[in-house]
């Protein structure tokens, strides 16, 4: 199939048709090397070069200091669900969840295993349909840390600042908007992120570690789930999986030269807010799940009047190119995640086709 359809899914999800040219054009040898990345060492010269440049063009993109080690792990964001309390909760075996969505009520479960557990704020009450206001967030005080997860995939959320804990470490799941925009880095004690959604192929887990944090890494937890292994070996005490941080440098790499995380975040809000405005302007056909000012702009949830409607949509859809626009299982409805690989000519023509679907359905 020579002709690229528009791919809507949430996870593995788009990456950029340059990132996949370059992967095409070296995947017999690299350049100079004779091998393909896929077989070589990751003990070679080669590899050490393309994770540095990686860690390199990561650090720029995001201004992160020396005080941060860049981590590629595996086992995806879940591992770091158990992790981060393993590694970072004790002494004091307490830590505040602010709770907004399955994969915020995953990371609670594990962090349970652990320690004792505050919700410091959740907005399950309302079908994740939100982000709590910072007055609506009540820390313990004595936590060891506080987590959140920057984007809710499946309901469509995302907050647009982090929440202030004042000099509490701040801990991020940020696997669904990861280099959607700059953030200020030094407001983070950890952040991760599974790459699948907006960095690269599955299979990698980037951890931005603060290294201050290392002091409560205890050195009687298994030696794979210690982050203190995994920052002294710089990621690779065993073999880390190559093909994949190869690919995130070719994403970093590409951000880089579209013009970096600024002009990237125009370029996200300019394509959410055509599609949002698509589904406000529709008289009712199409519902927004998310409450306006918490709008997701990697994941745009929606619903029809009808369960059949909804059907019919994805179906014709599917027919016409737009593929992945069914809404998680557990919730129904659509989804269309528009990461930052979604070029703005898929957004234009969804909205066209929605628009036409509302003239002959609506």
């Amino acid at each position: 199939m020579e002709n690229r359809i528009y791919n809507f899914s949430a996870g593995p999800a788009v990456l950029p048709e340059e990132v996949l040219k370059e992967a095409r054009e070296d995947l017999m040898a690299l350049p100079g090397v004779g091998m393909s990345i896929l077989e070589i060492s990751h003990r070679s010269k080669t590899f050490d070069d393309i994770i540095a440049q990686t860690k390199a063009d990561i650090k720029k993109l995001l201004n992160i200091t020396d005080d941060y080690s860049i981590l590629f792990l595996q086992f995806g964001a879940s591992l770091q669900f158990s992790m981060v309390p393993m590694n970072i909760m004790p002494p004091k075996n307490l830590a505040d969840y602010i709770v907004t969505g399955s994969w915020s009520k995953k990371a609670v479960k594990e962090a349970k295993r652990v320690g004792n557990v505050n919700i410091a704020a959740t907005t399950e009450e309302t079908t994740f349909n939100r982000i709590p206001k910072q007055d609506e967030i009540k820390l313990s005080g004595d936590a060891s840390y506080v987590h959140f997860t920057s984007n809710n995939t499946i309901y469509g959320t995302q907050f647009k600042s982090e929440p202030d804990t004042g000099n509490v470490p701040l801990v991020c799941d940020a696997s669904s908007d990861i280099f959607h925009k700059k953030i200020d880095v030094n407001k983070y004690g950890i952040i991760y992120a599974g790459a699948q959604k907006n960095m690269g192929p599955s299979g990698v887990t980037m951890v931005i570690f603060r290294n201050d944090l290392l002091e409560r890494c205890s050195d009687d937890l298994p030696t794979m789930l210690n982050y203190k292994t995994h920052v002294e070996k710089d990621s690779m005490y065993n073999t880390p999986n190559t093909f994949g941080i190869y690919i995130i440098g070719l994403v970093a790499k590409w951000l880089l030269n579209m013009g970096g995380l600024d002009k990237m975040y125009e370029t996200n809000k300019h394509k959410a807010k055509m599609l949002y405005e698509c589904i406000d302007n529709s008289k009712g056909f199409y519902k927004g799940h998310a409450e306006k000012y918490s709008r997701s702009l990697m994941n745009i949830t929606f619903n029809l009047p009808t369960e059949e409607l909804e059907k019919k949509l994805i179906t014709e859809a599917l027919s016409a190119g737009f593929s992945g626009l069914k809404g998680h299982r557990s919730v129904g409805g659509l989804r269309a995640s528009i990461y930052n690989a979604f070029p703005t000519r898929g957004v234009e023509d969804l909205v066209t086709f929605m628009n036409e679907f509302q003239t002959k359905n609506g």
